[in-house]
């Protein structure tokens, strides 16, 4: 049976920064003693040039796991260690003609929208052969970066695979034929308990036809409410790279993927109103609760008015008004009512509660009643969706239709996500 978005599979990390990672299972044209280099720093050990294992990372080769693995560099880019020939060499012609100087091709300036930044190579001062791809690190300007890497095309297999590699690769995970995209992980971030929620390929491989969109959806939820804004934004992303494969004739995909990264840390503030006026913003320490004061939780919501009665009125975008008042009836009951209207009269819903039903733990029940409230959508957010892994790119003179297949598809489930 399917469950709710929000019932997420129970792999849930309460993930911080890694301690750490062993030095010894670094290369060794990277890894540098920790005398040399500083020893650790804020809990990440610091390798050449101040490079750092890539912290949230979610699928792919990582470091100290597997022999490769991308680094970020203090400047604000990441390094991918070149794979074996192949896939390494074909990965950086792939960079190199997209980003080639004075490139006219409309198609490949286009393209160019679509991935990371790309910087040239790079390649330790001990080790000048060890060649690792410089690029931009599209999750740097986002505080609590949200990431799902999505495996896109019918095929994860290149036109030059084996028949055991076919077989291998198909095994791992049949529906992908079917519907042309899976999930190989995702990183979700919790406010409620500044935590991350992390979910791997097995995760990803185990989702069918009746489970792929909640399996999805749980990328967008935080826990409390479904980011409908995310949602939106990523859609209109998808679109505009399903228009260019649309329009193109030049290349094929295999096994390349898509990058979802939006900011988990939702623009919210918490204020205290006393006689009209602005008392105190950010986050109010649990259990404190002004005397004879209100409470507006403010979720992209601009103030409007306070009256004598503790009312205050908020707007919340288009065609919203939010009404929030926290009595005082006695010394040991407060209600909290909560309105909801929408301008043109076509819903309204309103939840009452009373400290005598809390049992006295009044902000935990704000907290509750606040995230169940519809979503709304803010006037923009900031997310990207990028085209990443090329190692299985090819020449062409026809449409990617596997490639093409898997957007249309993932779009559509994104946006039943969004109706439901």
């Amino acid at each position: 049976m399917a469950t709710e978005p929000w019932r997420c599979a129970k792999s849930r990390e309460a993930e911080r920064l890694p301690r750490g990672v062993k030095v010894d299972v670094l290369p060794s044209s990277v890894a540098t003693t920790l005398a040399e280099d500083g020893g650790e720093e804020g809990g990440k050990v610091r390798l050449l040039n101040g490079c750092v294992p890539l912290s949230h990372q979610v699928a792919g080769h990582m470091y100290g796991k597997d022999k490769g693995g991308i680094l970020q560099h203090p400047d604000g880019t990441v390094l991918k260690q070149l794979q074996p020939p192949p896939r390494g060499p074909r990965e950086l012609e792939f960079y190199n003609k997209v980003y080639a100087a004075g490139r006219e091709d409309s198609v490949m300036l286009e393209l160019q929208k679509y991935l990371p930044k790309y910087y040239g190579t790079w390649s330790p001062p001990t080790a000048p052969n060890d060649l690792y791809l410089k690029l931009e690190d599209v999750t740097h300007r986002f505080k609590k970066p949200c990431i799902m890497d999505v495996k896109i095309g019918q095929k994860s297999y290149d036109p030059y695979a084996s028949a055991e590699k076919i077989k291998q690769q198909v095994n791992k995970y049949p529906l992908m034929e079917e519907i042309g995209f899976l999930v190989l992980g995702m990183r979700v971030y919790h406010p409620r308990s500044d935590s991350y929620e992390t979910q791997n390929q097995h995760y990803g491989r185990g989702l069918t036809k009746d489970t792929i969109k909640n399996g999805v959806a749980c990328f967008f939820h935080n826990g409390c409410y479904l980011r409908k804004d995310a949602i939106a934004a990523s859609i209109q992303k998808i679109k505009e790279i399903l228009h260019w494969f649309e329009n193109q004739k030049q290349l094929n995909f295999y096994a390349s993927s898509l990058l979802f990264v939006y900011d988990g840390l939702y623009p919210m503030t918490t204020t205290w109103l006393n006689d009209g006026g602005l008392v105190e913003k950010g986050r109010v320490p649990k259990g404190q609760v002004p005397s004879g004061g209100t409470l507006e939780y403010n979720n992209n919501m601009h103030v409007i008015s306070s009256t004598e009665n503790g009312k205050v009125e908020t707007s919340v975008g288009k065609g919203f008004s939010k009404m929030y008042a926290l009595h005082k009836r006695h010394q040991s009951q407060i209600s909290l009512k909560v309105e909801t209207v929408e301008q043109n009269n076509v819903w309204k819903s309103s939840t009452s509660l009373s400290q005598e039903h809390l049992n006295g733990n009044v902000i935990p029940q704000l907290e509750k009643v606040f995230c169940h409230m519809p979503a709304m959508l803010p006037e923009s957010v900031e997310v990207e969706v990028r085209m990443i892994d090329f190692a299985h790119v090819f020449p062409s003179n026809t449409q990617d239709e596997g490639y093409i297949h898997g957007l249309k598809n993932l779009i559509t489930v994104l946006q039943n996500i969004l109706d439901t």
